[in-house]
């Protein structure tokens, strides 16, 4: 991987070895991909200002979240289905995080289970939860990451019923599945590296799911059986309930709109998440990085501010910092390079954000995660 240089790398690369179907249903975004789009270009045109003669010799990426030490601002956000990019991707992606010195989430909907992941890993990584109708079978999931030592709850909020994602129904991702078109395995049988690594996996089915509900263990009825879970009752009492079972760190992911970062400052959480889940929910809604500094000037000094929401590099990394975020989520950035390479392709996804980030800070004359504020923004 030693001519790759940057995260756009990384997706050609996956583009080309995983399937269509599971390349889309990372790439893509709901509807007409507005969201989608406004989250990367809001980002770039925040421009720094560049100083010089600044002694930046003592660079150090390392921060806090929820006060342990990470030695770069990032965090793996959850992706589901996960383990289709790559075969066992959840652990290969947690052992790459974990290598990094950065936190790992795992998905509701993953593939590899939470004991599975726990049993081929050195550490606890956060699990993320989807609230689902069934509450017992939710109660058991959270006493499944209890069980397993997990170190935080992030619990998604934005999704109580689905966005629609054009390209997952025209490529099969559907309820029910329907992977096995005629194109799906042509494409299928052309990704031999890919279809063999899915092939010795663990799972190929939602683990977490899978086995643990009676007369729900093959794709087709563990794909109708999530469907008929969302939730249109979900409100602040079910957050309260959870935080009634779950004994350590809550986070909420799915936060963006000032009053719902007020109203969850009240419920104990320790930490939320400002994003619109990467553009595949509410098309049309603004960019995480434009609602980002109001809420993190309503709430930032009473919970840590977490951002996720088109993240490519190091720049954006420091954008978001500078904008009020504690730490940033990538998911799309490291997917990219575990369909490209593995543990050793998320390793290099890390590897080139941190580097870029180091860089930035550099030029802009700051050495520590802390010193990066609205200074380092240019105006206008």
């Amino acid at each position: 991987m030693k001519d790759i240089t940057c995260i756009e790398d990384l997706r050609q690369i996956h583009k080309r070895r995983v399937p269509k179907a599971f390349f889309d249903y990372v790439d893509g975004g709901s509807y007409a991909e507005e969201t989608l789009r406004a989250n990367r270009e809001d980002l770039q045109k925040i421009k720094f200002r560049q100083r010089i003669l600044v002694d930046i010799s003592q660079r150090d990426l390392s921060t806090t979240v929820l006060g342990d030490k990470t030695n770069l601002p990032l965090i793996l956000a959850p992706v589901g289905s996960t383990g289709m990019q790559h075969g066992d991707g959840e652990i290969h992606a947690c052992r790459a995080a974990q290598a990094a010195g950065i936190p790992y989430t795992l998905s509701t909907m993953s593939i590899c289970s939470i004991e599975d992941v726990a049993a081929n890993v050195d550490k606890p990584f956060w699990f993320q939860l989807y609230v689902m109708r069934d509450r017992g079978f939710c109660k058991a999931l959270i006493e499944r990451a209890i069980a397993a030592k997990c170190s935080a709850l992030v619990l998604t909020v934005d999704l109580q019923l689905l966005g629609q994602r054009h390209a997952d129904i025209k490529n099969g991702l559907s309820v029910p599945p329907q992977l096995m078109k005629f194109k799906n395995i042509v494409d299928f049988m052309s990704k031999p590296a890919w279809l063999s690594g899915i092939l010795r996996g663990k799972s190929r089915n939602f683990g977490n799911i899978a086995g643990h509900l009676p007369g729900a263990d093959d794709l087709a009825s563990v794909s109708a059986w999530v469907n008929s879970q969302f939730d249109l009752s979900l409100n602040w009492k079910d957050v309260e309930w959870i935080r009634s079972i779950w004994p350590g760190k809550l986070i909420l992911k799915g936060i963006h709109d000032v009053e719902d970062a007020r109203e969850a400052v009240r419920t104990g959480a320790q930490a939320l998440v400002v994003s619109n889940h990467g553009g595949r929910q509410l098309d049309g809604a603004p960019s995480s990085i434009s609602v980002l500094p109001k809420i993190a000037d309503a709430v930032g000094s009473r919970m840590e501010v977490l951002f996720d929401g088109g993240i490519r590099s190091g720049q954006d990394v420091m954008r978001a910092i500078a904008r009020g975020a504690r730490s940033c989520m990538i998911g799309r950035s490291y997917i990219y390079g575990l369909g490209a390479g593995g543990e050793a392709g998320v390793a290099k996804a890390l590897d080139i954000i941190a580097k870029e980030l180091s860089v930035t800070m550099g030029l802009c004359g700051v050495n520590r995660i802390d010193e990066i504020g609205p200074q380092v923004i240019a105006e206008g």
